[in-house]
């Protein structure tokens, strides 16, 4: 259970911060407060009592120590595009922002491997990284403005997961602050590591509730030097999400294979305003395939077995990019599909995943569930590995509605989910939106094992309380 006895923070605690971290670093004005109350999670707010921003591990070090002796909680947050409320201060106290932290600091070609801070955004290191022909693939809808930190707290995907893995894959070292304000490294600068239990890979995925994260340590790949587009448009969602199994089943491997239902399709073109696909009458969904890699004539052939799987179902004229201005613009088009669905109405996104043949059965309950709710979803995602995002639409749904029955719905979805195989949360995390979901996942001696972990690297509870339990 949480530590409800938490301290309530006094100018005696500020006037320390101011210390640590300088006084101009140290935030109590209401619109910082209000800046840093919110993430992307619609609805939510959370109210910090200071807002701190350190630049270094060691004066993060004296803050968790102080936080830790005095019982004020800290959440750490990174650049505030989480869906789950990650990283909000439920229970008021410290929120520390890392967004000074932001430097790549080595690059380390002859390994193939980067060190870096944990405020880079994910996409200016991929394009630091590709200046030197260097890869690195996990590359979430929000890479644009997400910190690489943030992305390892929540083990991030992407579309690009189905081929090279999610966050997990590429972390192999971490340095990390514990709640005791003890500075340590989790693990080694190796591909292989066998030596007792695997620390880094604990604190990928656990968001910000075992330790801050201060540098990381990634493997890299060497970068890719072709890659195809193509844009497919299916006459049913159960075509299109059957045919993703299909492609692989077929022994192709694309580097992404993205689904988007119809609606979805329709918010985004008009949201961005300057993109424009063929979408027939009888279009219900796509699906958008890149497949990547350094033989140009190999990507072809692949692309070719690719049409003949596909066209073996109701798809209509498919569309091949046939210019890196139009592949830019696809993938812009997939990458703005939630906020342009989410700029339309009040939302609540969910982040299922299930095994890829089984798609077809999950997207159809979905509706049912939809149907028996009286709500709306718009659905798309990564359909390549499974992984199927769910955005609700509130439309003229009451109030009371929204929270009470609305949520029942979402319940049946998770449990057709783990039915099936699956788990309730791919990429996005649990945070605090998902705490009540967790039973229908796990048995309550897997959430005790879980809770008796984050006792051993937090047992006064003061590091982003009140997420995942």
């Amino acid at each position: 259970m949480p530590n409800m006895n938490y301290k309530k923070i006094t100018t005696e605690d500020l006037a320390y911060f101011k210390t640590i971290v300088g006084e101009e670093f140290v935030f109590t004005d209401q619109a910082n407060i209000d800046k840093f109350s919110r993430d992307e999670t619609d609805g939510v707010s959370f109210p910090p009592e200071v807002v701190i921003k350190p630049v270094t591990a060691q004066e993060i070090s004296a803050v968790l120590k102080y936080c830790n002796k005095n019982l004020i909680p800290i959440s750490p947050r990174a650049a505030g595009t989480g869906l789950s409320a990650n990283s909000l201060c439920v229970h008021g106290g410290v929120m520390l922002s890392i967004e000074r932290m932001n430097k790549i600091l080595k690059i380390d070609e002859r390994n193939l491997q980067v060190t870096t801070e944990p405020a880079v955004i994910t996409e200016a290191l991929q394009n630091t990284l590709q200046e030197k022909g260097l890869f690195y693939p996990v590359d979430p809808s929000s890479r644009g403005t997400s910190f690489i930190g943030g992305n390892v707290a929540c083990n991030s995907g992407g579309p690009r997961a189905v081929k090279y893995g999610v966050v997990k894959d590429f972390v192999l070292n971490l340095e990390v602050v514990l709640p005791d304000g003890e500075i340590i490294w989790t693990g080694a600068n190796t591909l292989k590591n066998s030596t007792g239990y695997n620390l880094t890979q604990l604190i990928v995925g656990s968001e910000g509730t075992l330790a801050i994260i201060t540098k990381i340590v990634l493997k890299l790949l060497p970068y890719p030097k072709f890659n195809n587009v193509m844009l497919a448009p299916f006459k049913s969602m159960d075509d299109a999400s059957a045919a993703v199994s299909a492609v692989f089943r077929a022994g192709i491997v694309p580097s992404c294979i993205e689904f988007m239902e119809r609606d979805a399709v329709e918010y985004v073109m008009k949201f961005l305003g300057d993109v424009t696909v063929p979408l027939a009458d009888d279009t219900q969904a796509t699906l958008l395939i890149e497949v990547d890699g350094n033989d140009l004539e190999v990507i072809q052939k692949d692309c070719e077995k690719i049409y003949e799987v596909l066209t073996q179902f109701e798809v209509g004229e498919i569309l091949f990019a046939d210019s890196e201005a139009q592949k830019i613009d696809l993938w812009r088009m997939r990458r703005n599909i939630a906020y342009a669905v989410k700029k339309t109405n009040m939302t609540v996104e969910e982040d299922t995943v299930v095994p890829r043949a089984d798609l077809p059965e999950l997207l159809k309950h979905i509706k049912a569930v939809g149907r028996k709710w009286n709500f709306r979803s718009v659905c798309y995602g990564h359909a390549g590995d499974g992984n199927v995002h769910v955005r609700i639409l509130k439309d003229e749904l009451t109030e009371d509605y929204w929270k009470d029955e609305v949520p029942k719905g979402i319940r049946e979805i998770f449990e057709k989910v783990v039915e099936l195989g699956g788990t309730i949360s791919g990429e996005h995390g649990i945070g605090w939106i998902q705490i009540p979901y967790m039973n229908i996942k796990f048995r309550e001696v897997q959430l005790q094992l879980m809770r008796d972990i984050k006792k051993v690297f937090d047992p006064n509870n003061i590091l982003n309380p009140g997420k995942i339990f």
